[in-house]
């Protein structure tokens, strides 16, 4: 028997849009004159993007999570277009990949990388000491061993000698970044920094998946290799995380009475571990929650093989991630992100006032007892639980 096709909306509302006629293009169009004049397929979600930016994400009760994957630091997206944002109050939270955040750390370190080519020869790369990110280059020895020798003499102080997640481990690195930043007059160059600066925690769904993981665990061998193990303590610890970045989203439907919103670029782990706060809420943690109320893909992903990284709002919607009811106030572009975030910057600070800084950081332990209130409160299983907990430590 053949499904009920979805009620036909009336011939006007389907010819309800602007009629396709844009101005010519001139020597004093502007950014944000050029994106309204965008019409059609990725130019048209571009444009819908930014307006969507412009009048839902500008609202001060609306708490934006902004995640980043693939190599966008050493492309130089932080100070280019990130830390406006985050400056600009358009950020909240970030969720990234390790990777990005070690690349991020040259630039505190003033270490350079320079613009190349892709029609190189990767064994002479090799054999001169030069690293290749496509077309971004670097000397192996003066920047990439260089931030490994100061990020292992960071991780040994005193402040890091506990078990933490990737916020607190990050806000840390930030503190130190921003000094060294004021300290030799660079500017404002570092993700890390402008967050701790900010109050803006950042999360890594996978810190062991990055250079930073990678020298963690090489102190950590170290450390067992020396006998020194009650000295070097740092543990990372995923599961803090989860719960810091779900109570950010708690906290801000259900006690602030707000609303949240995504800005996904690129996809990947940083993308999921942002959307799965509503899962986490809801299917885990058994809060009743709704999804997230905006979304705002940029990925170059295709949605028909399955990944995460192509998968569009209405798809998240099924998971609980995404408010169902609020789909059309989601856009998904199909576009290089080096090429979009930029744009979607200049037209942001262009279009919209800055934002009061919700320096979510410092409110950690508040929104950590938010959270487990709610948990206690909601969950049906927390006793059957308990007693379960209460048996297994009663064995060890």
């Amino acid at each position: 028997m053949a499904k009920d096709k979805a009620p036909c909306r009336g011939k006007s509302q389907y010819l309800g849009g602007q009629r396709i006629l844009p101005e010519p293009i001139s020597g004093t169009t502007d950014i944000v004159q050029l994106i309204d004049n965008l019409d059609a397929y990725n130019g048209g979600r571009l444009r819908s993007a930014c307006q969507l930016l412009r009048d839902r994400y500008s609202q001060d009760d609306v708490t934006v999570g902004l995640s980043l994957a693939g190599a966008l630091t050493p492309a130089g997206l932080g100070p280019a277009a990130i830390i406006p944002l985050m400056n600009h109050g358009f950020v909240d939270w970030i969720t990234a990949t390790g990777a990005n955040m070690y690349h991020d750390m040259h630039f505190a370190f003033d270490l350079p990388m320079h613009r190349g080519s892709h029609h190189v020869d990767d064994a002479d790369l090799r054999d001169k000491g030069v690293t290749r990110i496509y077309d971004i280059l670097f000397d192996y020895e003066d920047v990439l061993m260089e931030t490994d020798r100061r990020l292992r003499r960071i991780l040994i102080r005193p402040e890091f000698q506990k078990e933490m997640g990737t916020r607190e481990c990050y806000y840390h690195l930030g503190k130190i970044l921003s000094e060294h930043e004021q300290k030799n007059g660079i500017g404002q160059v570092s993700i890390l920094a402008a967050a701790y600066r900010n109050g803006i925690p950042v999360f890594t769904s996978s810190p062991g998946d990055s250079t930073i993981g990678m020298n963690v665990a090489g102190l950590e061998l170290l450390a067992e290799a020396k006998g020194l193990q009650d000295r070097f303590r740092l543990k990372i610890n995923p599961s803090l995380d989860v719960n810091d970045s779900t109570a950010i989203i708690l906290n801000a439907k259900k006690y602030e009475h707000g609303k949240t919103g995504v800005i996904l670029i690129g996809g990947g782990s940083p993308k999921n571990f942002m959307l799965q706060t509503e899962p986490q809420i809801q299917e885990v943690l058994m809060i009743p929650e709704v999804g997230q109320d905006y979304d705002i893909n940029v990925t170059d992903a295709r949605p028909d093989t399955g990944g995460l990284s192509g998968a569009p709002p209405s798809e998240a919607a099924s998971w609980g991630k995404i408010d169902p009811t609020k789909l059309e106030e989601t856009v998904t572009a199909y576009l290089d992100v080096t090429v979009a975030l930029p744009l979607m910057a200049a037209y942001c600070l262009q279009t919209t006032r800055p934002k009061k800084l919700k320096r979510l950081y410092d409110r950690g332990p508040e929104l950590h007892d938010k959270l487990m209130k709610s948990y206690l409160e909601n969950n049906k299983e927390v006793e059957a639980l308990t007693r379960l907990i209460g048996k297994l430590s009663s064995r060890g």
